[in-house]
């Protein structure tokens, strides 16, 4: 009878068996290989490899439900049947192997059981679901987890009858309800909880892989903990551990020995500083890894008093730490401390202070473990100085800067009597010094400047480098404002003297803007902001020199901003327009052509004056708009003038051109657009660029004036005498005209060295082809004198002012009508003012500024 009741199990083993390989088998053939992700394999490996060596015990039943059924759980919730039948299969087939089966019947059974399981739950949904994938957002979700635990918990006991020799009918004689509400409960735990997690990563659209990374994590961290402990609980011996135990064979004392000895072995290889320390502080004993931190033998730190190793800034602490450890028994204190090493340099280290004591102690004692944290403590530090200071000077950077002007500011508002100041510096033509001689030798005088700056200040002076060549100081507990002026002189004096850098002697001066605390400042940005214009009116000023703020430069600032904005939407809005200033010829005073002067009326400021939109426009790069604009429409006029007032000789219409727009690859494409857009003659174009913008780049300069001349238009150089150029260089340009600056043409009469240079440059036109234009004529005497040099044109007050439109026209009509207005006007011996032969043009009230 025993060996027929030892065979039913077998046979109905292998009969589940038999059906799992079908099932198992039909999955493969069917398995759809895309639905297995990354995802799957992370939750597939963690179910094989940790699940099936955990287990959740079923409350009241000494039995324990296998954890690997959770991971089962949640991928028949998210995968493909066939997958998760499969997993199933395996799981099953490595719990069977792994200890927990010790007949052939229990490893068929254990190992068919899952796949069976998954396999009829999945038929089953079919009933209510078309696809278990929607079971997520279904209403049928409860319905399906409660059914996996009633399946999962009758194969259980089917499987548990196997397990225990006992056929089909034994255990439907062994089965109780309360048993098996408790193992299905147990199983419905696993199955909401996979449900759970399911329902939590949709509803908040996670990531299924970092979640199933996550938890795989947890359940291994689970696994390993349940080991660790396990093998605690091999080693340490019992209240009765002097007991014989029925079925030991060895002494329960000879089990604490091995504990303590393994103990012994972890505490001394520990990674880890450790040490054993006495109520008193006497190190009882300590391992290799504290004493290779600390610098001393076993010996040496065992006559030491624990607390004599530790940093006089950081013992405060450990008391306190030692003493909450006594008082709390159990806790375990963890800080963050200070030792020194023997060779006197300090180690920083988290040391967890722990309570020692147990029954068969002889005393009571601390356990202290000392983690090595100088590397990281280190690089904190240095992150924080980082974050903190500019990395090429070391100097505090804006941040604290700031930081440290609030502060300054938060005392000011404590105590009316606190006087401060911020000093705004910046080097003058450190560019210029930059682009020369190599970023390296910049790089190196800002170290020096720092350094110099360091020794012109009072101790508890800030300084800050704020940008690529600008420096900050804050002046505190002033005496009164003058001693800020002071100190400002203090430091143009020191940076003024030469610096040696690689060989080379520089020299340096500095333009500083000051800004005292009396304006009441409550915002750090506020008073930076004042300074710094300070200092940019210093450099407008001539640079090398130092300005205290006032209110007009901020309303000055304010209205430079504005301006800017304004300028910005100034074409758009139609708000340009162009006067005419006459060219003359100097021989018989007939009219030549006409120089195009951009002009701006604000909508509520009226007339502004291009001394101060032009140079605006320059610094923003509206410029380049603007001359496209004025060349667009001058030559458009000129055009159609030439059409209507039809004369002997064509009239040219000039046109400056900026340093930005002559820098423009694309100029010559414009210049020709325009030209073919207007339909203007291209010898009725004369395009005039000053002396400086040629000689920045002489090889450039000549192409681009080379391919100017091929287009046909006329070339010349405005201002000429007054910038930098090499009369070596002026035959190369092919240039039509030479103007001469008004600066000379003014002062000719009273400075016989004007009138020479004068001579000069007509005399060196000349010679190279080129006719001359003088600027600025004014007065009769004047005009003798350039027509007795034999200049060839001209323009100024003398004969007209800039004329609007109308009033350009006026003048041509009476040209055509009446003849040469300007040459009537020589002949009645009498200044020839536009105004008195034309009543109608209007006489432009601004500056003449090209």
């Amino acid at each position: 009878m025993k060996t027929e009741s030892r065979l039913y199990p077998t046979i109905f083993a292998s009969f589940l068996f038999v059906a799992a390989l079908f099932i198992t088998g039909q999955s493969i053939l069917n398995l759809d290989f895309k639905s297995i992700d990354t995802t799957f394999g992370v939750l597939a490996l963690t179910c094989i490899l940790v699940g099936t060596r955990i287990g959740l015990k079923t409350p009241g039943e000494n039995q324990y439900v296998p954890g690997f059924y959770f991971f089962v759980f949640l991928a028949f919730l998210l995968f493909d049947n066939d997958a998760v039948i499969l997993m199933a299969a395996a799981s099953g087939a490595v719990y069977a192997f792994v200890g927990r089966s010790k007949t052939m019947a229990s490893v068929l059974s254990n190992s068919a059981v899952p796949a069976i399981s998954v396999f009829l739950v999945y038929k089953a949904s079919t009933f209510y679901i078309e696809s278990p994938a929607g079971l997520i957002h279904s209403q049928h979700l409860l319905v399906t987890l409660c059914l996996l635990s009633i399946s999962q918990a009758a194969f259980h006991f089917i499987a548990a009858g196997v397990n225990t020799n006992h056929g089909a009918p034994d255990v439907l004689r062994r089965f109780s309800v309360g048993s098996y509400l408790r193992t299905c409960l147990t199983y419905f735990v696993l199955a909401s909880a996979s449900g759970f997690i399911v329902k939590l990563t949709s509803t908040f659209d996670l990531s299924t892989l970092h979640v199933a990374v996550a938890l795989c994590a947890g359940t291994l961290l689970i696994y390993l903990y349940a080991l660790l402990k396990s093998a605690r609980a091999s080693v340490v011996a019992d209240d009765s551990e002097n007991e014989f135990h029925p079925g030991e064979d060895t002494l329960p004392l000879e089990k604490v020995q091995e504990g303590a000895e393994l103990y012994r072995s972890a505490f001394e290889n520990a990674s880890i500083g450790m040490a054993l320390m006495s109520l008193k502080g006497n190190c009882l004993r300590v391992n290799q890894s504290l004493s290779n931190l600390l610098g001393y033998s076993f010996a040496e730190l065992q006559l030491f008093n624990f607390q004599t190793l530790i940093h006089p800034d950081a013992i405060g602490k450990v008391r306190a730490a030692l003493s909450q450890t006594l008082n709390d028994g159990t806790a375990i204190q963890r800080i963050e401390s200070k030792f020194i090493h023997k060779d006197g340099h300090e180690i920083w280290a988290l040391c967890d202070i722990s309570n020692g004591n147990y029954k068969q102690s002889e005393g009571e004692h601390l356990i202290i473990q000392v983690q090595d944290n100088t590397e990281r403590k280190r690089s904190e530090e240095s992150l924080i100085r980082n974050a903190f200071h500019d990395a090429l000077t070391g100097l505090p950077n804006r941040a604290l800067f700031i930081d440290h002007l609030q502060l300054a500011i938060d005392r000011t508002q404590r105590r009316e009597d606190q006087i401060y100041a911020v000093l705004f510096i910046d080097i003058d033509r450190f560019k210029v010094i930059n682009d020369t001689m190599g970023h390296l030798i910049g790089d190196h005088l800002l170290v020096e400047i720092a350094r110099r700056l360091e020794s012109c200040l009072r101790p508890g002076d800030t300084i800050a480098r704020v940008g690529g060549d600008e420096f900050t100081v804050l002046l505190e507990d002033l005496e009164d404002e003058p001693e800020a002026i002071s100190i400002a002189h203090r430091i143009q004096k020191e940076l003024s003297a030469s610096i040696i850098l690689d060989g080379h002697e520089i020299f340096n001066t500095v333009s500083v803007g000051i800004a005292p605390s009396s304006a009441g400042y409550d915002s750090p940005a506020h008073i930076m902001r004042d300074a710094d214009t300070a200092m940019y009116r210093a450099k407008l000023m001539g640079k090398n020199r130092h300005e205290i703020f006032d209110k007009a430069m901020h309303e000055a600032a304010v209205g430079l901003l504005q301006l800017e904005t304004d300028l910005r939407h100034a074409l758009e809005r139609d708000e340009f327009f162009i006067h005419y200033q006459p060219i003359v010829s100097l021989d018989n005073f007939r009219l030549c052509g006409f120089e195009a002067l951009v002009r701006w009326r604000h909508p509520e400021r009226g007339l502004i004056s291009p001394m101060d939109f032009i140079p605006l426009a320059e610094e923003t790069g509206q410029i380049i708009s603007i001359g496209q604009w004025v060349l667009r429409q001058a030559c458009k006029q000129m055009h159609k003038w030439q059409r209507q007032y039809g004369m002997e000789n064509p009239l040219f219409i000039s046109v400056n051109l900026s340093g930005k727009q002559f820098a423009q690859s694309d100029l010559i494409e414009q210049v020709k657009n325009i030209i073919t857009e207007t339909r203007l003659n291209p010898r009725g174009l004369k395009l005039e660029i000053t002396e400086t913008v040629v000689m920045e780049n002489i090889e450039m300069a000549t192409q681009m004036l080379q391919q100017l001349r091929d287009l046909g238009v006329q070339l010349s150089i405005d201002d000429f005498g007054t910038g930098y150029s090499s009369l070596s260089y002026l035959h190369r340009f092919p240039i039509d005209t030479l103007k001469v600056d008004k600066s000379f043409v003014m002062a000719m009469v009273d400075n016989n060295e004007n009138i020479e240079i004068v001579r000069t440059i007509i005399m060196l036109a000349q010679n190279l082809g080129m006719d001359v234009i003088a600027e600025g004529i004014e007065t009769k005497e004047q005009l003798a004198l350039l027509r007795k040099l034999k200049c060839e044109k001209g323009q100024g007050y003398y004969f007209s002012k800039p004329l609007e439109k109308a009033a350009a026209e006026n003048l041509l009509s009476d040209t055509c009508t009446e003849g040469n207005p300007f040459k009537r006007a020589q002949e009645s011996n009498r200044k020839p003012v536009v105004n008195t032969l034309v009543k109608s043009i209007k006489i432009a009230p601004v500056e003449d500024v090209a």
